[in-house]
């Protein structure tokens, strides 16, 4: 088939190849924790797809836990649903202590109109927690607490943009553990999909070997949902859907009939061919094609090994096809010491990465010794010209903790930038936030980090039970805030600017916010959308000849037939002729004339001969010059695809400083942040602190 070596080394250095092993450390190992992050706002603002991400996540976790639950009724689902919804709309992210927390003590009074305790008890609650913190504590789940995030944007590409193959493993894990994985995965790459915009370009696949048991006809598993969403609204999205069984009898073909094109291989029963034609006529239906159904049975049927049908709603007829030679070694399913193998450099990679990661994590993010700061537990007397804030805690406290205060500066800001080579003009608000860490330090703002949108929740009145961490004198003082607030613009100015990306080679600039592979990636679709354009033009431009040629070449085609059937016509007459005159000769009758006819006959046959030669080779150099215009399409398509290739843009970082004149302070208070105490003095934020 022509797939030389420099083609597979090509193929190989265009795309980053990853095996992902969630559940185990065989191959890059790939933690869930972080998917229970709240959906992108495009979900939360669309209420079906939210109802079916808050469903497929509560029945996702259920199903780990051995819980089978029926979204309606289960009171275990109500109310992790409820949790679930509450949280994400809230803009809040929760990992599995937090569940078990928020199970034990929900946040709300009311499920429906039945007060909480009446529609689930607590001491029922309590058996909840526990079953969930068991499978938290067990060590067969270790395996799903470290690893890779669930993260589509990194499944798909590489920090620098390179197109990412990425294969995920689930042959290890339990049916279980796998229906909650393709619940999740689903789910965030429906959460994915839903924040890209609309496009008639091929953005990815996803590719899933071996659908059973996911997308049944009757039952609704938790997968079930996602995967009929995307099957109805992928395409829209430039997002590519390929699903493959070798049981194609217990799937959902009335939700297939999505599918446009099918590729069939032969079929063992009559039953399996009567679901896949019952498939292929929805299929056709939902586009208005014809379907013969008679004439498809009878295909099907008569399929050999290794042949197969393709069948486009597009096209007017099937395609019979045999199988080609793969541009991958098929050597069957890789066991785990294989994967292991493979994976060891980016397992080690990763390693690093994470240590790297972990020794720039501020400490206070997770837990913070403040107990000798708890002498003074009553609240301070702050002037009036001083604001005050209470940060409202985002998960209850364990039982026996004790609750306290402890102070911080918040800011926030609106900050102007403007560059009109970059189109830029436009105002960002920001809030930052120091931390006082047993001492006051000497640049508050150096020391601060700045908060992501959504995350503070303030008050302006503390909550029952808190105490107060010691505060030093300088933050009781006025003047000292007029200070801070005159540093805070100096700081912003110098410290604080916006970060823009600029490519050259397109003329563009990235707009505010856009990382590095934010900009690479809606640039890099841009050129391909720009590329596909390009070659269908091309391909139009080339249509014309090459039907022209197929045109000529039927002509030419059919006038090598009619010489050839006259070709062989003319050689039984000459053949018929010879024999009678030479039969001629043995009785002695009309040899004359006979031989003058045998010599005509000869004549005629070899003028024949010379037609047919003539046709075949007019024909050759029709089929060569087909041939040639074929291969002249190809290497101009070939020539688009490297000069619009995303992977090459050059991107140079740029930094534009604020305004420092336009700099608003909107707010600057004492802050405080709510932590529990345990019995050892160690303190843990109820709220999430970020470097």
């Amino acid at each position: 088939w022509d797939q030389d070596a420099a083609r597979v080394r090509r193929y190989v250095d265009s795309v980053d190849m990853a095996i992902y092993t969630p559940g185990s450390n065989s191959g890059i190992p790939m933690t869930v924790l972080k998917s229970f992050d709240a959906p992108p706002r495009e979900v939360i603002d669309d209420a079906e797809v939210m109802r079916e991400r808050v469903a497929g996540a509560a029945s996702g976790l259920l199903t780990l836990m051995g819980i089978t639950a029926d979204p309606l009724s289960s009171r275990e689902h109500i109310l992790l649903s409820n949790i679930f919804d509450r949280a994400w709309r809230a803009g809040r992210n929760l990992d599995l202590p937090d569940l078990i927390r928020s199970i034990q003590t929900p946040p709300m009074d009311k499920i429906g109109v039945f007060d909480l305790e009446s529609f689930y008890p607590s001491n029922e609650r309590l058996k909840l927690s526990m079953s969930l913190n068991n499978l938290l504590a067990s060590p067969s789940f270790g395996g799903w607490l470290d690893g890779a995030q669930l993260d589509m944007k990194k499944l798909l590409y590489t920090d620098q943009g390179k197109p990412r193959l990425s294969i995920i493993s689930i042959a290890h894990l339990s049916d279980s553990e796998r229906m909650f994985f393709v619940t999740i995965l689903l789910n965030e790459l429906l959460g994915w999909m839903r924040t890209q915009p609309g496009t008639s370009s091929l953005r990815a696949v996803f590719y899933m070997d071996e659908v059973y048991g996911y997308f049944p006809p009757v039952a609704k598993p938790p997968s079930k949902p996602p995967m009929l969403v995307l099957l109805k609204q992928a395409r829209a999205f430039g997002l590519g859907i390929v699903l493959a069984t070798q049981n194609p009898v217990d799937l959902d073909y009335k939700g297939l009939s999505n599918i446009g094109t099918w590729f069939l291989g032969r079929l063992q029963t009559q039953r399996d061919k009567e679901r896949v034609l019952e498939g292929l006529e929805g299929a056709a239906a939902q586009t208005g094609a014809r379907f013969d159904r008679g004439a498809m049975e009878q295909t099907l049927a008569a399929l050999g090994n290794r042949v197969f049908l393709m069948n486009n709603v597009h096209d007017h007829a099937p395609t019979i096809f045999q199988t080609r030679w793969a541009m991958s070694h098929l050597r069957g399913p890789l066991s785990r010491d294989q994967i292991q193998k493979l994976m060891e450099p980016r397992r080690q990679e990763l390693s690093q990465a994470g240590s790297q990661n972990t020794a720039d994590v501020d400490p206070v993010s997770s837990t913070h010794a403040i107990a000798p700061a708890l002498a003074e537990s009553s609240r301070p007397i702050v002037p009036n010209d001083i604001a005050e804030r209470f940060w409202l805690p985002s998960k209850p406290p364990l039982a026996g903790r004790t609750l306290v205060y402890h102070p911080g500066l918040l800011a926030t800001v609106s900050c102007h930038y403007v560059r009109v080579s970059a189109d830029l003009d436009t105002w960002v608000d920001r809030s930052l936030l120091y931390q006082l860490d047993r001492k006051l330090a000497n640049d508050v703002w150096l020391a601060a980090r700045e908060m992501p949108p959504g995350v503070l929740e303030l008050s302006g009145q503390p909550e029952d039970g808190y105490g107060f961490s010691e505060l030093p004198g300088e933050m009781l003082n006025s003047k000292q805030y007029k200070s801070w607030e005159k540093d805070l613009a100096d700081h912003l100015y110098r410290r604080v600017p916006a970060k823009l990306f600029q490519c050259e080679e397109i003329k563009k600039t990235s707009q505010l916010g856009q990382s590095e592979l934010d900009a690479r990636l809606s640039w890099g679709h841009e050129i391909r959308e720009l590329r596909d354009a390009e070659k269908e033009k091309l391909r139009a431009k080339y249509a014309g000849k090459l039907d022209s040629l197929e045109s000529k070449i039927r002509t030419a085609q059919q006038r090598l037939d009619r010489e050839r059937a006259q070709y062989d016509q003319q050689k039984w007459n000459t053949v018929l002729n010879v024999g009678q005159t030479l039969l001629g000769l043995l009785v002695g009758n009309k040899v004359r004339s006979r031989s003058a006819t045998a010599g005509r006959s000869l004549g005629r046959a070899a003028q024949e001969r010379s037609d047919t030669r003539l046709a075949n080779d007019q024909l050759e150099e029709l089929m060569n010059e087909r041939y040639k215009l074929e291969h002249e399409c190809d290497e101009e398509v070939n020539a688009l695809g490297e000069r619009y290739r995303p992977e090459s843009l050059t991107l140079e970082a740029i930094e534009v400083p604020c305004r420092k004149g336009d700099v608003k302070v909107n707010l600057l208070a004492l802050l405080w942040i709510p932590y529990e105490v345990d019995a050892s003095g160690i303190a843990s934020p109820l709220v999430a602190l970020v470097k």
